[in-house]
């Protein structure tokens, strides 16, 4: 049976939806709009779940409005800051680090400013990991984190960031699924002798949970395949861990070749059709290369673009809720945990809008 998004289950059972990149409930969330180095003193356009934002620093912090003036609603992206004040572009109307309308050119010094001239904030922003995360209100669930980021024993590598289309929930998704790996990655990682899943844990923390999993995996980043010292298949340890509703982090430990990959996949639903995708590496193997670090890089963006070819060629942008919408295995435990957790996400903050 088709879900539509907005059909819902009754009382008490599962939300009975599938969920878009514009799903009222994500307002309600922690999202990534930007990575750090982007957001200057001058305005910045980003879009979140189908609306415009615009982002600034001032007073030691990023500033997160909706980039609508209230005069004529033109993007305020478009304007410029000067001290902290954020004028537009259209009729000069000039507003404070509160969004408070300071001043109208055109009904001089002294005028009374009319009280709804203001600008709406996001309930939140904030800094991690070197990316700008806003919550256009108050959000249910707490931001996850990534403790190598602050770890001086690995470096840092910065993917591209992508803009795709996609879905987010389907993005997410295919991050946390094990089973695809043979098939869509056998230019990269892939190895037949993976195929059959075995048996692994999902274990639920509120808003999170984390999925932990040992395979076998073709090491073609490993020095010591090329020097003869270590085979090409060897085995590595997987822990995934989602903090809803899309901040991935995935920590690969290699077994026989020693060290450790952090992927941090931090997903920004734009409009129904795109995302952008921030994706950052950390890494305790390298010993400070930067060359390395740059193979590594490219490496991840070509799994990646492997895992796009699936994603931006679905026909239906949304991850159904339903448990009976899709067919399921034991293969498919943390992606099932995926939808219960966005589910529960949707259910509360329907409820406690009720």
């Amino acid at each position: 049976m088709s879900l539509t998004p907005c059909t819902r289950a009754q009382q008490g059972g599962p939300v009975a939806r599938a969920l878009t990149n514009t799903d009222p409930a994500l307002r309600r969330c922690w999202h990534p709009v930007a990575r750090s180095g982007e957001v200057t003193e001058q305005p910045h356009g980003i879009e979140l779940l189908g609306e415009p934002w615009v982002l600034y620093r001032s007073g030691g912090r990023v500033r997160g409005f909706v980039d609508r003036c209230p005069h004529r609603h033109c993007p305020l992206r478009l304007g410029h800051c000067d001290g902290g004040v954020l004028q537009c572009a259209y009729h000069g109307w000039r507003f404070d680090e509160e969004g408070r309308c300071i001043e109208i050119p055109a009904l001089g010094d002294g005028a009374t400013l009319p009280p709804a001239a203001r600008l709406h904030p996001a309930a939140a922003v904030t800094e991690a990991h070197g990316i700008v995360f806003l919550a256009p209100e108050p959000p249910l669930a707490p931001l996850g984190s990534v403790v190598e980021a602050d770890d001086e024993a690995f470096m840092e590598g910065l993917l591209p960031t992508l803009r795709t289309r996609g879905s987010a929930g389907l993005l997410a998704d295919n991050f946390l699924d094990i089973a695809h790996f043979p098939f869509v990655h056998a230019g990269t990682f892939g190895t037949d002798e993976a195929a059959e899943v075995a048996s692994f844990s999902v274990a639920r923390d509120d808003w999170s949970f984390t999925v932990a999993y040992e395979h076998l995996f073709a090491h073609r980043e490993d020095p010591g395949v090329a020097a003869g010292l270590r085979p090409l298949v060897q085995r590595r340890r997987l822990t995934y861990r989602l903090s809803a509703p899309f901040h991935l982090r995935l920590r690969i430990d290699f077994v026989d070749a020693g060290g450790s990959n952090v992927i941090g996949f931090f997903i920004q639903p734009e409009t129904n059709e795109t995302c952008r995708l921030f994706t950052t590496l950390w890494r305790d193997d390298l010993d400070g290369d930067e060359a390395r670090m740059a193979e590594a890089v490219g490496f991840e963006l070509e799994v990646l673009r492997e895992d796009l070819r699936i994603q931006e060629a679905y026909h239906e942008l949304t991850l159904p809720l339903e448990p009976t919408a899709e067919v399921h295995t034991r293969a498919d435990r943390a992606t099932l945990e995926l939808r219960r957790v966005l589910g529960d996400l949707v259910a509360a903050v329907e409820a406690g809008r009720q």
